[in-house]
């Protein structure tokens, strides 16, 4: 499968896209990927159906993620008919084991997202980092959460100072318009996702904050 080319030095990946009109607002404004969630718990579930549509409507303007969480064989199997998706986003407890056999069967690139809170959670990158294509930094879900991300949260991105971060790393959790450059200038990372950071409220993507979170990045 042919990748699409990044569109800027940041790579910019608009997840939980529900709707026609903001996966157009996403395309746009030229994300690099987009993101549709099939986990039925989110508010930014899409069915098969709706997700083979919108995935359709994408295809060949940039890349297209399908995010599952601890997904079985017959899930992964499904979602990737359906979706036909240059990346895997796997969200869950998926073991880096679990993370090889799923890139290994489907052919297609993964991305993992680790749950960062404290300094110690950096200890699980190594092991992903070498089964993976690209490594999601994202905020520890609170205990008890429904959701193992698109809470809104940001962690401390300071525990990241002088860690040694595989290649490509992507920063996520609670980014907005108004925090994305300054995330970016902090850390140092070229990639970043945003999902409730561009919503009005949980499932309901703004055109304007996500024209203006990808103006933000890039500017």
């Amino acid at each position: 499968m042919s990748a699409i080319a990044i569109k800027s030095a940041i790579a910019i990946k608009i997840c939980g896209l529900s709707t026609a009109p903001t996966l157009d607002a996403a395309l746009a404004a030229g994300a690099d990927l987009v993101g549709f969630v099939h986990f039925p718990k989110s508010p930014r579930h899409v069915s098969l159906e709706i997700g083979r549509a919108l995935s359709a409507r994408a295809r060949g303007r940039t890349e297209r993620v399908v995010l599952l969480v601890d997904p079985d064989d017959a899930l992964v199997a499904t979602a990737v008919e359906a979706f036909d998706p240059e990346w895997i986003q796997l969200h869950g407890h998926e073991t880096p084991e679990r993370v090889a056999a799923i890139r290994a069967a489907t052919g297609r690139r993964v991305m993992k997202a680790i749950g960062i809170a404290t300094r110690a959670d950096l200890a699980a990158l190594a092991a992903h980092a070498r089964h993976v294509d690209r490594i999601l930094l994202d905020a520890k879900a609170p205990p008890g959460a429904d959701l193992p991300g698109g809470n809104g949260q940001a962690f401390d991105w300071t525990i990241l100072d002088g860690a040694d971060l595989p290649d490509g790393a992507m920063l996520s959790g609670g980014l907005t318009p108004g925090t994305v450059a300054e995330a970016l200038a902090r850390t140092g990372l070229r990639a970043v996702d945003v999902s409730s950071g561009v919503e009005t409220r949980p499932g309901e993507k703004s055109p304007e904050r996500i024209a203006a979170f990808i103006a933000a990045a890039r500017g």
